[in-house]
C-alpha cells in the first residue's frame, strides 16, 4: 500500500499509512504517520498545539532530530532518536509536541514516526499515564544480517519494557544488502513499513514509503535488495474502533462525549502552554469506519 502524503505547511509533509482505504488496522495499530525528514529553517520548528486523545496509546520514535512532549498530566519531555514517548491516553490527556526553543536558532532536521494502538475495550477508560524509555533500555538483537530494536511487545524471544496493553510488537530492524528476515507466524496480525532502502517479499520489490501486510499464519521472508530500515508492527485483533480527529474508541457516543467535552474545556491544559487546536468542523472531517478492507497482502 503506497501512504497519502499530506502538507502540514512549510514543507512538512507527512504519509499516512493507517487508515486507509485499503487498510483500517494491523492488529492494535489504528494510525501510523512518517514524519518528514524535513529541514526546518532557523527560526522555524514544528509546533504540534495542544489537542487531545481518548482510547489509544501513543508512540512517537524519532530517527533525526528532537522533539519536546509536554502533557496535561504535566509531564515535560525531550525524545531523540532511538527513545519511546508511550503516552496511554485512556480516559483523556491532552499534550503539544514542538521543537525544543534551545534548538529553534538553527538547521534542523526532523524525521520519525507516530503511531496510535487502541486499547481493549476494558482499558479504554484507564487513567492516563505517561513514560519515556531511552534507546539504552530497548532490547535489541542480531540475526543473520538484520539488527533489530524492539520497541514495544515481543518478539524473536525479546521482551519490551514498554507497558503494552495487549498482545503486540514494533520493532525497528536494519537489513544489510541481500539479507533475509524471516518472520514467524508468532503474532495474529503482521505488517512491515519500508522506512529506506528497498525490499523484495515472494520475488515482488517495495520501495521506501509502502507498507505491507502479511496473511495470517503464514511464514514471511523478506529479502533486502538494497540496504533497508523496515518498522515491524502487528499483534492481536482488537476488533472494529471508530476514529474522528484524535479520538478513538469502541463507542460512537464515547466519541461525541470527547467532543462535547473539548469544546467545553473539560480535558484539562497542558502548564505553560496556552494554545490549543480547536474541534474540526465535522462538515469537513468525516469518520470513516464504513471504509471497505480489501484482502492483506501475502
Amino acid at each position: 500500500m503506497t501512504p497519502a502524503t499530506r502538507d502540514l505547511g512549510d514543507g512538512f509533509q507527512v504519509r499516512r499509512a493507517l487508515p486507509s482505504i485499503q487498510r483500517r488496522m494491523i492488529g492494535p495499530f489504528v494510525f501510523l504517520d512518517e514524519m518528514g525528514p524535513v529541514r526546518l529553517a532557523p527560526g522555524s520548528g514544528l509546533d504540534v498545539r495542544p489537542h487531545p486523545h481518548i482510547g489509544l496509546a501513543t508512540v512517537t520514535y524519532l530517527f533525526e532530530g528532537e522533539i519536546l512532549h509536554q502533557d496535561s498530566l504535566g509531564v515535560r519531555q525531550s525524545i531523540r532518536p532511538g527513545d519511546v514517548n508511550w503516552m496511554i491516553a485512556g480516559r483523556g490527556i491532552v499534550h503539544s509536541e514542538r521543537t525544543p526553543q534551545a534548538l529553534r536558532g538553527q538547521e534542523a532536521r526532523v524525521w520519525g514516526l507516530q503511531s496510535w494502538l487502541a486499547l481493549p475495550q476494558h482499558e479504554e477508560e484507564r487513567a492516563p499515564s505517561f513514560r519515556h524509555h531511552p534507546a539504552a533500555e530497548l532490547p535489541q538483537t542480531s540475526i543473520g544480517g538484520a539488527e533489530l530494536r524492539l520497541i514495544a511487545g515481543t518478539l524473536f524471544g525479546l521482551r519490551s519494557p514498554v507497558q503494552a496493553l495487549s498482545a503486540m510488537f514494533y520493532a525497528d530492524v536494519r537489513l544489510a544488502e541481500g539479507a533475509e528476515l524471516a518472520l514467524a507466524a508468532e503474532h495474529e496480525e503482521r505488517g512491515a513499513y519500508v522506512v529506506d532502502g528497498r525490499v523484495a517479499v515472494n520475488g515482488e520489490e517495495f520501495p521506501r514509503g509502502r507498507l505491507l501486510v502479511f496473511r495470517s499464519a503464514v511464514h514471511v521472508v523478506v529479502n533486502a535488495c538494497t540496504p533497508a530500515r523496515l518498522m515491524l508492527l502487528g499483534g492481536q485483533t482488537l476488533g472494529p474502533r471508530h476514529i474522528w480527529w484524535n479520538f478513538v474508541s469502541s463507542s460512537r457516543e464515547r466519541i461525541e462525549r470527547a467532543k462535547q467535552d473539548w469544546r467545553a474545556g473539560r480535558f484539562g491544559a497542558v502548564p505553560d502552554d496556552p494554545e490549543f487546536i480547536p474541534l474540526p468542523d465535522e462538515r469537513a472531517d468525516r469518520d470513516r469506519d464504513a471504509r471497505p478492507e480489501p484482502p492483506p497482502f501475502s
